[in-house]
């Protein structure tokens, strides 16, 4: 491996390391950042009284910022330690301590008192840690294991042995805390979760405020720059509807959000939304789209999977998070589609900010995929992947029942987490058949969850015929779509042109679907499959392209950026007419 560095590596020490408010849709006050140096050791115990060095949270040990670049082995156990004192003042009632993510399993003490556990590396997780609370010095201590793809846990691009030509397509594993840890102070009835829904034809937002203390009434307001549009009392635990009248639409050109206070007792909090709506309907000529806010829409995206070369899934630094969804938009695209991972909030939150459309995907798991069956037969026959149903759970490597109790859990998580992000349109529980089972159960669940956005239940291959989308990925043979009966065709991954420029790739080896060496060899070949594959399967009810993908990562050199993000390895003013060509054409066919 070479090691490359992105132009925000030099930035990050030990004091600056991660610290914006990590939860930008439900703000307190009262925050702790506790990023920084912690101690580490890596061995075969599950306890330890000695630690081998320092480690940079929340930077993962595998990576070269967090300054220990070791592997965690499935049979090895990673510890934590950090001391820290509390700033005087911070305790009200209770003290909350948050981990953004850590990968996989981990059990966590304060003062040695055991304050948690938790399973799943993606999503977001908290301890109310009062009771171990001391005055003056706190030790918080955390052992985590990680077996990758030896347990069936959600696991993503991560791999610890690679092979075949398709091993490419998996990357360096990583382990442990890779988001930010925080703690903050509450009331002893505090707000626990907010729930907010755009009514758009209704003109209203419906929030519904979570808690178990006894209070029982929260007041809401609704903030339009500064000047109060509503404000409505209610009880917790139930929905509210306040009436916006006249409002401002959030789309990607317009991503307008609106500012919302909540009082409840002591607890104050502060979070947004958007007014935007997603449905299925149909065009002018009777073909089922896509439609954002009452007009048919087209997704119009890149497949993001979130590496970096020197801090793998953690971004090194917020504007670093902030630039590719900043230059995605700068040159055409509309929506960014979260290739199986859950980012941290403030992702999300730019998205909002910005105007990005996300389509989140469920990070896969299971066993160790036969890379045969749902790779090489599916890419060679489309027809053999969409007639096989997904309850054979041993072709699908799904045979562990707590497996597949852990995923149901990790899906509905992750939904309640980023579930007020205006942002995300779609959800994708499963991915070129990578771990997928029982998916119409997957959907099921989604709309209980979920009932106002889109669900492409199973991207790619092995159709279980649910969801909103006729999903279709094709990376080697010409397209050619027809309009489906009950759902909208999607075109959800393609292209993955390939072009490695000198001095910004991170391996000799070198993955792509189809190669080129030059900028202007890639950009006019770019340029033809959008006329050949998409513009003229417009009128037959294409509805999304989303392009493969964002940065080169590790053998990969399919982005459109380099890993290091130092070069866009396209002629920039071209992609962006292609981009502009396909919003005209749109506008004429729908």
């Amino acid at each position: 491996m070479i090691q490359l560095k992105s132009r925000w590596a030099k930035e990050v020490n030990e004091k600056n390391v991660h610290q914006e408010y990590p939860r930008p849709n439900l703000v307190r006050e009262s925050y702790f950042n506790l990023n920084g140096l912690w101690q580490y050791s890596i061995d075969q115990k599950a306890k330890t009284s000695s630690y081998e060095g320092t480690i940079l949270v929340p930077f993962s040990p595998e990576t070269l910022l967090s300054g220990v670049q070791k592997i965690v082995m499935p049979e090895n156990f990673l510890h934590y330690r950090k001391e820290f004192c509390l700033p005087k003042g911070f305790i009200r009632d209770r003290v909350l301590l948050h981990f953004g993510a850590v990968d996989q399993e981990c059990v966590v003490f304060l003062n040695n008192k055991k304050v948690g556990t938790h399973k799943g590396g993606y999503n977001a997780f908290t301890f109310d840690v009062t009771d171990a609370l001391e005055a003056g010095e706190n030790v918080l201590t955390m052992c985590v294991r990680d077996m990758t793809e030896k347990k069936p846990h959600a696991r993503g691009k991560q791999k610890l042995v690679k092979k075949g030509k398709y091993g490419s397509l998996f990357y360096t594993p990583q382990s442990g805390i890779w988001k930010t840890v925080w703690m903050e102070s509450v009331p002893q009835d505090y707000i626990e979760r907010v729930k907010i829904t755009p009514r758009y034809d209704e003109g209203e937002v419906e929030i519904t405020v979570f808690s178990k203390g006894k209070t029982e009434d929260a007041l809401i307001s609704v903030m339009d720059d500064a000047h109060m549009v509503a404000q409505a009392h209610g009880k917790v635990n139930q929905p509210i509807r306040l009436k916006l009248g006249e409002f401002k639409s959030w789309t990607p050109k317009t991503p307008y959000l609106y500012d919302v206070e909540i009082t409840y007792g002591e607890d104050k909090v502060r979070s947004y939304f958007g007014m935007r709506k997603f449905h299925v309907g149909r065009d002018s000529k009777g073909i089922l789209r896509f439609f954002m806010n009452n007009k048919p829409f087209f997704f119009n995206g890149i497949l993001d999977q979130g590496y970096w070369p020197e801090s793998l899934l953690t971004p090194p630094t917020d504007e670093a998070l902030k630039y590719d969804i900043e230059k995605l938009k700068d040159l055409g695209y509309n929506t960014i589609r979260k290739h199986v991972k859950v980012e941290s909030d403030r992702f999300y939150y730019h998205c909002d900010k910005i105007g990005m459309i996300v389509w989140q995907d469920m990070p896969n798991g299971g066993g160790d995929y036969n890379m045969f069956f749902v790779t090489y037969l599916t890419n060679a026959f489309d027809w053999f992947a969409r007639g096989v149903k997904d309850n054979h759970y041993g072709l699908f490597k799904r045979k562990d029942p707590e497996g597949r109790r852990q995923y149901y859990q990790d899906l509905r998580e992750m939904i309640e987490q980023l579930y007020n992000y205006p942002s995300i349109a779609v959800w994708v529980p499963f991915n070129e058949g990578w771990g997928q089972f029982d998916a119409r159960k997957a959907t099921e669940l989604i709309r209980r969850l979920d009932q106002t956005r889109f669900i492409n239940e199973a991207c790619g291959w092995f159709d279980q015929h649910g969801g909103d989308m006729y999903s279709i990925h094709n990376y080697s043979k010409g397209l050619k779509v027809h309009p489906q009966k009950d759902r909208v065709v999607a075109l959800t991954e393609f292209g993955g042109y390939s072009y490695a420029i000198k001095g910004h790739t991170a391996c000799e080896k070198e993955f792509g679907y189809k190669s080129f060496h030059s900028k202007q060899k890639l950009t006019e070949s770019y340029r033809q499959l959008w006329e050949d594959e998409v513009y003229t399967n417009l009128a037959n009810g294409l509805s999304s392209a989303i392009y493969t993908q964002t940065s080169d990562i590790e053998e990969e050199v399919n982005g459109i950026f380099t890993y290091d993000r130092e070069e866009v390895k396209f002629i920039e003013k071209d992609l962006r007419k292609v981009n502009q060509k396909l919003y005209q054409i749109w506008e004429k066919v729908v």
